[in-house]
């Protein structure tokens, strides 16, 4: 981003995208944007110094974010097309990027930690980040939620310069944005069928995922659940069947194959104990800090990555137990002996599953209600089917409208 002075984001209030905006409020760059409704989150940029409006208005745009020469726009994918800011900034020669090109550019000389997968990114990358942290690794993280450890979604290093330190980011499948970045250790996740608005098919959005496993580094490690078959050609591989010069690591929450596992998983007053074997050793009697099965095994991922990049098993194990999570991700609102309610950003039939069994693991003798609202209408007409099934798991079940994010209502 040198050269400018000037940063204006189109989107500023999207969880990525506000991250991004903090960090060059942080370094000193000039920040302003829009976004269309006023929340929580640009309430707290607009305390920290950030002037934003909320009406689609060329003439808010302030004097020195008018200056082609010294603006550089970001911004995300969701804006619609026919958006005035974003149209004039494009008709009047400014250098307009996405969101995935800015974070591109800040981790493309730094030593970059990136988590992909359909679901899991947001707690896998903050636990990895938080483990570095406690290790005492300088670290820069741009997360895709608000970490409850450090209440934001952006963590800054101790040095000035982030090639000193490592990066932790999400990368993001949507649009393709996960191909902007090299990381030297990356960890994918899932790759359950999702954006189908965007991939058409399963195959073309595992092509992307093996393309973003071919970015990393040469010499550098591709962290990987270690039953994930990729489509491609009609047939299904194993990913060290279709990436070369890679280190690939695996993990698992209990297959003895892989390279790290749990072991002696179960449950003590409403917290899971566990081992954690690895090729160096075992980390034993974790308590997680945080609830729900599918967390057991994004902690594994976790531990895999932060001891490649230099952590310790003490620090490990302790980061483990004092990890949050993050806002949205099995957050506990209210947990009494009478009730408990849980909220949870899960928008996929897999995430709805993962996060109901945990729910009845942990409280088997409670009824358990789910309030759901379906996110996008393509996602909901494309796994209607799966989210039936999973909602089935609950005793009861109350639908809300479907929140259409940047999407028009699909017919039916």
């Amino acid at each position: 981003m040198t050269g400018f002075n000037n940063i204006y984001f189109v989107g500023i209030g999207g969880i990525g995208m506000s991250a991004l905006a903090r960090y060059f409020n942080r370094i000193g760059m000039q920040v302003a944007g829009y976004d269309r409704t006023s929340t929580e989150l640009t309430q707290e940029l607009e305390h920290e110094g950030i002037a934003i409006h909320y009406t689609d208005d060329v003439n808010l745009i302030t004097g020195n974010f008018k200056n082609t020469e010294d603006t550089i726009v970001v911004y995300t994918p969701a804006v619609p097309k026919d958006h005035t800011e974003l149209n004039y900034f494009r008709d009047n020669g400014f250098r307009v990027i996405k969101r995935s090109e800015a974070l591109g550019e800040i981790t493309k000389a730094a030593k970059t930690i990136a988590v992909a997968g359909t679901h899991g990114k947001t707690t896998t990358s903050s636990m990895v980040a938080h483990i570095l942290k406690v290790a005492d690794i300088d670290i820069a993280a741009f997360l895709g939620g608000i970490t409850l450890n450090y209440n934001s979604n952006l963590i800054l290093p101790e040095s000035t310069n982030l090639n000193d330190s490592i990066i932790v980011t999400e990368a993001d499948e949507y649009d393709r944005s996960f191909l902007t970045l090299h990381p030297y250790i990356a960890i994918i996740t899932s790759i359950d069928a999702d954006h189908l608005d965007i991939y058409g098919d399963k195959e073309n959005m595992h092509k992307s995922y093996i393309d973003f496993a071919k970015q990393i580094v040469p010499n550098g490690t591709l962290i990987v659940k270690n039953d994930l078959v990729f489509e491609q050609k009609g047939r299904g591989y194993f990913i060290d069947d279709l990436v070369k010069n890679t280190n690939i690591v695996t993990y698992s929450i209990s297959d003895e194959k892989a390279d790290y596992r749990a072991s002696q998983l179960r449950i003590e007053n409403g917290f899971f104990v566990y081992d954690i074997i690895t090729p160096d050793g075992v980390i034993d009697n974790i308590h997680l800090g945080l609830p729900g099965i599918h967390n057991v095994e994004n902690s594994v991922a976790a531990c895999a990555a932060a001891s490649l990049a230099g952590a310790n098993f003490t620090s490990i194990k302790e980061a483990l137990q004092s990890f949050k999570g993050a806002k949205r991700r099995f957050e506990y609102i209210l947990r009494t002996p009478q009730i408990v309610f849980i909220d949870d950003y899960a928008h996929h039939p897999s995430e709805l599953d993962a996060a109901i069994k945990s729910v009845r693991m942990l409280y088997p003798d409670k009824k358990i209600t789910g309030i759901f609202q379906p996110h996008l209408f393509t996602r909901t007409r494309d796994f209607a089917q799966g989210f039936a099934q999973s909602l089935d798991m609950l005793d009861e079940a109350i639908l809300l409208d479907i929140y259409p994010a940047r999407e028009l209502p699909i017919e039916g």
